[in-house]
Order: C-alpha cells, then sequence, then structure tokens
C-alpha cells in the first residue's frame, strides 16, 4: 500500500536576523539601511552590502512591525475619483502621489464609490492612515475628521471649494475659472453666453461653482445647456443652437469644447464667426485644432509643494494654517473667440 506523498513545504519567510547575517552587520543596521534611517550615519558601501542581501533572499520590512516601532504608519490614503477629471487634474494627482513615495510615504488609493461620508471615514480609518487627502467628492464633516484622527490620521486634507473644520483646508475655487471664461467673451463683445454643464454624475463638484462664476459677470446672460461627454449629445446641442439665440459658449473644459466646437462645424456654424468658444484646462491639443481654441489657463501646485505641505502637517499638525488656496486662473485668447 503506497503512501501518498506529503505536499511541499513552503520556504519559511525571510527575516530581519537572516538579512543580517548576510550582510555581515546588526539588526539594528538592516533596520536603518531598509527604513531609509536619517538620523543614523551609515557608509555607502554598508548601505549596499545590506539592500543586496535583502533582495538575494528576498527579504521585505513588515509595514505594521515598522509601524509599531514608529508610532503610526506611513500610509497616505487617497480616495479614488469616481467621475473624469480631466488630464490636467491627472496629472497633477500622478505628480503628488510621485513626489509623496519620494518622502518614503505609501500612497494608497480606495475606491469610495458609494459611501457617505461617516461609511467612507470609517473605512478609512481601519487602514490606519497617517494622512488622508480626500478629493471633494465625498462630503465630510467635522465628525468624519474626529474619527479618522482619532484611528491615527495626523492630518486631514480637503481639496474642494469649501473647507472642513479640523481639516486642512486646499481650496480649490472653481467658480474663478467660469468667471474668467465668461469675462473673456464680453471683453470681445459677446452677451448671449451659453455654458455647458456636464450630464455626466459627479462633476457637479467642478461644473456648480464654474456656473455660478460665469453667472457673476456684469453684462452676461448666462444659459445652462447640459450635455454629455459624447458626440451624440454635442452632436444634438449643435443642432438646436441656431433656436437658442446665443453667440458664444464656455464649454466647461477644452474636452467638452472641442466635441462641441467640432459638432458646430459639422452642423455649419463658423467658429468665432457665428459662436465663439472657449474651454479650460489648456490642454496641448487645443492648440493643434483650427481654429485654435481660447482656454482658461489654470495654474495648480506641484505635486512636490503639495507633498512637503502633507510632510508638515504630519510632523507638526499644529504648525501650518487651515487654509491654502491653490488655484488661479487666466483666459488665453486664441482663434476661436
Amino acid at each position: 500500500m503506497s503512501q501518498s506523498s506529503k505536499p511541499p513545504q513552503p520556504a519559511p519567510v525571510p527575516t530581519s536576523a537572516d538579512v543580517a547575517r548576510l550582510a555581515g552587520v546588526s539588526r539594528a543596521t538592516v533596520s536603518y539601511v531598509l527604513n531609509n534611517a536619517e538620523a543614523v550615519r551609515i557608509s555607502e558601501p554598508t548601505r549596499r552590502k545590506v539592500r543586496r542581501a535583502a533582495e538575494e533572499l528576498g527579504y521585505v520590512p513588515h509595514a505594521a512591525a515598522r509601524s509599531l516601532r514608529a508610532g503610526h504608519t506611513r500610509i497616505v490614503l487617497l480616495p479614488t475619483s469616481h467621475v473624469p477629471i480631466g488630464p490636467l487634474y491627472s496629472a497633477f494627482l500622478n505628480e503628488l502621489q510621485w513626489s509623496l513615495r519620494r518622502l518614503d510615504y505609501t500612497v494608497v488609493q480606495y475606491g469610495s464609490l458609494g459611501l457617505s461620508g461617516d461609511e467612507a471615514a470609517r473605512a478609512w480609518a481601519e487602514l490606519r492612515p497617517v494622512a488622508v487627502i480626500s478629493l471633494g467628492e465625498i462630503t465630510l464633516s467635522a465628525h468624519n475628521v474626529a474619527t479618522l484622527k482619532r484611528a491615527g490620521a495626523r492630518a486631514v486634507i480637503t481639496m474642494g471649494p469649501v473647507g472642513v473644520p479640523g481639516a486642512h483646508a486646499l481650496v480649490m475655487d472653481q467658480s474663478e475659472v467660469g468667471a474668467r471664461a465668461v469675462a473673456h467673451l464680453v471683453e470681445r463683445g459677446h452677451r448671449r453666453i451659453g455654458v455647458v454643464v456636464p450630464e455626466e454624475e459627479g462633476m457637479e463638484l467642478f461644473s456648480t461653482p464654474r456656473l455660478e462664476g460665469a453667472r457673476s459677470v456684469a453684462g452676461a446672460e448666462v444659459e445652462p445647456l447640459a450635455m454629455a461627454y459624447s458626440e451624440e449629445s454635442a452632436a444634438a446641442l449643435a443642432a438646436r443652437w441656431r433656436s437658442l439665440g446665443l453667440d458664444a459658449v464656455f464649454a466647461y473644459n477644452d474636452e467638452y469644447a472641442m466635441l462641441l466646437m467640432r459638432a458646430l462645424l459639422d452642423e455649419g456654424l463658423r467658429v468665432p464667426e457665428d459662436v465663439a468658444v472657449i474651454g479650460a484646462d489648456d490642454l496641448l491639443i487645443g492648440r493643434l485644432l483650427r481654429p485654435r481654441l481660447s482656454t482658461v489657463q489654470i495654474e495648480l501646485p506641484t505635486g512636490d509643494h503639495l507633498a512637503e505641505l502633507v510632510d508638515r502637517a504630519v510632523r507638526e499638525p499644529g504648525e501650518i494654517t487651515q487654509r491654502h488656496d491653490l488655484i488661479s486662473a487666466v483666459a488665453i485668447r486664441r482663434e476661436s473667440t
């Protein structure tokens, strides 16, 4: 009667002691090197030797143990966006993540679609992040901020049009974008101005203040125009354009502007003679169109700047001011207006 063979046993998980033996150094030295400790001076040859030993053994430091030693994690939680935020903001967020990594933080993106503020705060708190950067899609309250801080978050940073008590507010006033766009059109002699309002769910975070800013411009009669980001929706709007009595449009951003401008031209309307068109974000492709697209250039802080602010908030929670204005805008005139 044959005896069934036993399944192979998994290889033991390498430890810092194994790395220390292979590199010929102490476990403390291994910890200093692999945790990038700056307070201890270790020669570069020793650092290389430790890293080679860790790579040979496949050793990776234990994040939980590291957190216990430090008293907090190095996790910066970044809820993922569930609305299209455009190339400008995507590039900004990518740069932010790289900058945080260079400062030795671990950026964790968290899918928060469908969560309320209370649900999101509890879910995020379970990961014990040292900081949370909320993009504003989920409305947080002072109670939510307190929940996160009780769980160990040293900084809660909100990005959006308004601040939240207890959090560092990175205020991005989108109304200035709409005001600059429509003021530019008024200066060009236009009065009856359409403002595209995207139909996509969640876009109101940006579109509502942009519309409010457009309405604040003296001398402009503003007409909101619902449009989805699709050729069919743009064509339907262009087909009824002549009946609207509008002579210009602020099309929310460059992507919607390019879509609508193409539909207007296909409908036989001239740009800018019949309809002046302006977008926002100053995307390169808008400069390659004919006619070249007028736009609102938005100046955002660099990812390095915001990452350094997060780092300061973590190290010195009470030392930075609670409000930071992060957006400025200027209209750029090109051929479409």
